[in-house]
């Protein structure tokens, strides 16, 4: 597909600079020689002293051996971007949602109904492989709002079972929930906790449950050895890795810009924590990112 980019000046949203000092983009580090996705990116999100353009993020990320990246979601208006996206490019696919965080917005405006129609339209495209990002958030919702999130995360499970496709889970402070919501209500076939933040623990419980789950840039942080426990006792064939675009960027590169090209950095860590070649999990997390997504040329 080659029609034209989805245009970012009509949905930009920008990422604060929360006192970071480097907001410019890091040098591209050394290729991969097997080629990799990345899981789960907001490239409609601008950051950095230089923002770049949705082709921009691709061509640095193709040129270092990224050569996918699916766009996820968080509201009615960067869902339709994440479509327009993956509809103008090969090399992007598209996860629709209602963010955990969103919902009790869109339900006090007696809109959660809407744009949950709204998530259920967009995933009939065919571009579209994911409903995400959905879950729970009890960091950043106070309690008396989780109400709409367990309405919508529940609705939002229904949409991925019924249009057959993955599911992409924001869990933040909220294991037991999530987990118990998932047991109650039926995971669908494929599930992914996007940006895992579990110990090793829950990622036994994830993995014997099926569950796939996805690894970004802070497993890399140095406060971070919960993540890294569990990086270790998950089965290769349960393993993605991500950006979260343009957040969590890896170390060495902490706090400044994050992209898809930078993908490397992380992979490269975690074949060292794993000790394993590096092309060797490449070339699994590429066969498992296939098997939940589907080809991205289709």
């Amino acid at each position: 597909m080659t029609s034209e980019q989805p245009e970012t000046v009509t949905y930009v949203k920008a990422r604060s600079q929360d006192g970071r000092k480097e907001l410019r983009y890091p040098a591209a580090p050394e290729p991969l020689t097997v080629p990799m996705y990345d899981n789960h990116a907001h490239l409609e999100i601008t950051d950095g002293v230089e923002p770049l353009s949705l082709s921009e993020q691709l061509d640095r990320a193709q040129a270092v051996g990224v050569i996918g990246v699916v766009q996820a979601s968080g509201d009615i208006e960067s869902s339709r971007w994440a479509v327009d996206a993956a509809a103008s490019d090969l090399r992007v696919l598209a996860a629709v949602a209602i963010h955990p965080n969103d919902a009790p917005t869109y339900a006090e405006a007696g809109q959660l109904d809407h744009a949950i129609s709204v998530i259920d339209e967009l995933a009939a495209h065919p571009r579209a492989r994911a409903i995400g990002e959905t879950g729970l958030d009890f960091f950043r919702t106070e309690e008396h709002r989780r109400g709409p999130q367990f309405e919508s995360f529940e609705a939002h499970i229904a949409l991925a079972k019924k249009h057959g496709i993955a599911m992409q889970i924001h869990d933040r402070d909220a294991h037991d929930a999530v987990l118990e919501t998932l047991t109650r209500v039926g995971a669908p076939e494929t599930t992914v906790f996007h940006c895992f933040s579990g110990d090793d623990a829950m990622a036994k419980i994830c993995a014997d449950a099926g569950y796939y789950l996805s690894f970004a840039g802070n497993v890399t942080f140095k406060n971070a050895q919960n993540l890294r426990d569990a990086l270790k006792v998950t089965p290769l064939n349960r393993i993605l890795v991500e950006t979260d675009a343009p957040f969590l960027t890896p170390v060495p590169l902490r706090g400044r810009p994050n992209a898809p090209y930078l993908i490397p950095h992380t992979l490269r860590f975690m074949a060292a924590e794993l000790e394993l070649d590096v092309d060797e999990l490449a070339t699994q997390i590429a066969r498992n990112t296939l098997e939940v997504y589907g080809s991205f040329s289709d």
